[in-house]
């Protein structure tokens, strides 16, 4: 959440980063009115107050002179009444302001491009080579059922579209995937490795901004106030809310596996086939809280690392910046990664890193005390894909499948699956 601060001082940088996502600024001045509306309140309250205090302090001195006082009494308790009769309208108009300012993106970086659909999305680089096949490459899902490696049927039967049922080498590679990130990341580039809940409670869905703006998208517990995790940055982003960190202990790096559950709401009929559009998937989760003068270079740093898996799997990727209508509601800048499958020839995102500055520590309450100043500032939180399933093995087996139906098994996986082909 932004600051309301924020709000008074610079309406118009809010306004304008609303226009930059293709948002009604307009919301700016209602909140402005309400927070108008709302001081006014709590100055007239306040003044009723120490008017209050006042005429209390006589009464005492009255009554220790043995004067009669229950005329001023009854008054007393009439001023009181009306400061006790304020409190509801001002916590009426709080609740409006804060309702109105769950709905205000992050203020995006000024690096971030301006366009209003993916196409103007900015591609930084590209890795890895796409290969040119002397045959006619199949899609995933026909050499995942050839081989066995999924059973789209049957999962379908036990849960319905959307959840898949992997099998045989295909449950081995997926947990090879898994194994072989977290090592990467644990080992080369120094995440601490955790293994949160895949149940969230509504404070860590909302302190993280999944809540209300992507709660359409997620699995929610009938009679309790729980969620399906939609993915791993909610658990492990939260794991520090209503603390105060040591300047020490920043920057921190947690490395996490979950299952993410997504209903995918509003995606019926687009890209359902195979493991492109899934309900439930695998994903390693890069999750980091820094201090703010550091956190768009923990950014980059966050990116390359990343980066580092689909270039140890040797797949074609891209790097995108995305423009400023495609960054996520919660960042303030933010990078896709792209792999290709030369079978569906698409390029499928994997991984999507950015920074949300102190949006989701303000709501989380997560805050550091700065050794200089010894003032109490909040963290930027990162958060990225390091990366997700189930697309990454869509493009692995569409881009290793050999012309005979086999598919060879990338170097970097081979001591975890044990072989260096798939038949």
């Amino acid at each position: 959440m932004i600051d309301l601060k924020l709000i008074r001082q610079d309406p118009d940088l809010v306004r304008s980063a609303l226009q930059k996502r293709g948002r009604d600024p307009n919301i700016v001045n209602d909140i402005l009115r309400l927070d108008e509306e709302w001081r006014a309140l709590l100055s007239e309250q306040g003044k009723m107050q120490a008017e209050l205090n006042r005429r209390s302090e006589e009464i005492g001195e009255l009554k220790r002179k043995g004067q009669d006082i229950s005329q001023l009494l009854v008054k007393l308790r009439d001023l009181s009444d009306k400061v006790k009769d304020l409190n509801t309208p001002i916590k009426e108009k709080k609740e409006q302001i804060t309702r109105l300012l769950e709905k205000i993106p992050n203020i995006l970086h000024s690096s971030v491009p301006i366009g209003q659909s993916e196409k103007e999305n900015r591609i930084v680089r590209k890795g890895g080579e796409i290969k040119d096949f002397d045959f006619t490459p199949l899609p995933h899902w026909e050499i995942a059922s050839r081989l066995k490696l999924i059973d789209f049927e049957r999962g379908t039967k036990i849960s319905g579209s959307g959840f898949i049922l992997y099998t045989g080498w295909g449950a081995k590679l997926e947990r090879a995937l898994i194994n072989w990130m977290l090592d990467l990341h644990r080992e080369k580039h120094g995440y601490r490795e955790l293994w949160p809940p895949y149940v969230i409670n509504r404070e860590a869905a909302y302190g993280t901004g999944k809540l209300p703006d992507f709660e359409d998208q997620m699995y929610r517990f009938e009679n309790a106030e729980l969620y399906l995790n939609p993915t791993a940055e909610v658990p492990v982003t939260a794991i520090h809310a209503e603390e105060i960190l040591s300047e020490e202990e920043l920057p921190i790096y947690y490395v996490a596996y979950t299952a993410c559950f997504r209903k995918e709401a509003g995606a019926a009929g687009k890209d359902t086939r195979g493991l492109l559009r899934v309900h439930q998937f695998d994903k390693v989760e890069l999750v980091k809280l820094t201090k703010p003068e550091h956190s768009y270079e923990e950014l980059e740093k966050m990116l390359a690392d990343a980066e580092d898996v689909p270039k140890g799997l040797g797949l074609p990727y891209e790097i995108v910046e995305l423009c400023s209508a495609e960054v996520g509601f919660t960042a303030a800048k933010a990078y896709d990664i792209n792999v290709y499958s030369p079978g569906t020839e698409k390029w499928l995102e994997v991984s999507s890193c950015s920074n949300c500055t102190d949006f989701q520590s303000r709501r989380l309450n997560i805050r550091y005390k700065d050794k200089e100043s010894g003032k109490l500032e909040f963290v930027h939180t990162l958060n990225g894909s390091g990366i997700a399933l189930a697309r990454t093995v869509a493009s692995i087996l569409e881009n290793y499948q050999e012309k005979d139906g086999s598919v060879r098994v990338p170097e970097v996986l081979i001591p975890y699956l044990g072989v260096d082909k798939i038949k």
